[in-house]
């Protein structure tokens, strides 16, 4: 197998920023301000005719996302509609692999666009670029191998293939690379200047962060445990996993926590609970 060339400036991005998710967190926030002005102009290029959805591509989302086939066949074609506009918008890049197949490009675009289900014309467009390993990655940095990370400077996200299968094989695990690197992708597009910026409504955003920091306090003094432990770290890391717990366990989640799920089925306009098919 051959390794496909990948660009340069990729290259160095991946050294500076191979910390895993865990270093995104509080960092990024400080990092967005000094990219808005780029990130607005870039955001400004039409995008491209959405084509319908080719068959191939809608037999994968039949097959492996549990989320489309819960949905109406009106909301079946929305979702279909946005898989391929969120692929159009993005330039797929493979690492240490011959080539990003239209499966996973497929897949990778529906854990996306699951997430923002219930958020219009929201398609994460400050990440232009996504990187796939076949496996976890190595990280000269750090010293250690990562699943998947979020780095803002570039608009660039990146997945270790493996695990995101391995996040879609267990639909109830509330394990699910692709929904949480997604999801700390999604809170960083709220706060880039750009035309999808300031989605998420100020005042449930408060009410989630308020909520959520004394959650994380729990967890951290052993009084909650329905989140795994690595929640506590910080807010964006509680995000994510909350939000993999909101899509592959909402039922427990929301006899837990019913104020949590709440505020987040209102961050996120939409109720895993809610979408059965019609």
């Amino acid at each position: 197998m051959t390794t496909a060339p990948s660009p340069p400036l990729l290259d160095t991005v991946l050294q500076l920023f191979s910390a895993g998710p865990t270093g995104v967190g509080i960092l990024l926030l400080l990092a967005v301000g000094g990219i808005s002005f780029m990130a607005w102009v870039l955001s400004r290029q039409d995008a491209p005719a959405v084509l319908p959805l080719k068959p191939a591509y809608r037999r994968l989302l039949q097959q492996h996302s549990l989320y489309y086939q819960q949905l109406s066949p009106y909301n079946q074609k929305r979702f279909e509609k946005r898989v391929q506009q969120f692929i159009n918008l993005k330039r797929f890049v493979p690492r240490n692999m011959p080539q990003v197949t239209a499966e996973m490009k497929v897949l990778i675009a529906a854990s996306a666009v699951q997430l923002t289900f219930g958020l219009p014309n929201v398609y994460l467009r400050h990440f232009k670029t996504i990187l796939v390993y076949p496996d976890n990655y190595y990280s000269t940095i750090s010293k250690r191998y990562h699943k998947g990370e979020v780095n803002p400077w570039y608009g660039i996200i990146v997945l270790s293939w493996k695990a995101f299968v391995e996040g879609l094989a267990d639909p109830g695990d509330s394990l699910n690379l692709g929904l949480h690197e997604m999801a700390h992708a999604l809170r960083l597009e709220n706060v880039v200047r750009n035309d999808e910026h300031s989605f998420l409504k100020p005042h449930i955003l408060k009410q989630w962060t308020d909520e959520s920091q004394l959650e994380r306090q729990k967890i951290g003094e052993g009084q909650s445990h329905f989140f795994r432990q690595y929640a506590a770290l910080d807010d964006e890391e509680f995000f994510a996993i909350a939000v993999e717990n909101f899509f592959e366990r909402p039922q427990q989640f929301w006899q837990e926590l019913p104020h949590l799920y709440r505020t987040l089925s209102l961050l996120l306009n939409q109720d895993p609970l809610l979408v059965v098919k019609e």
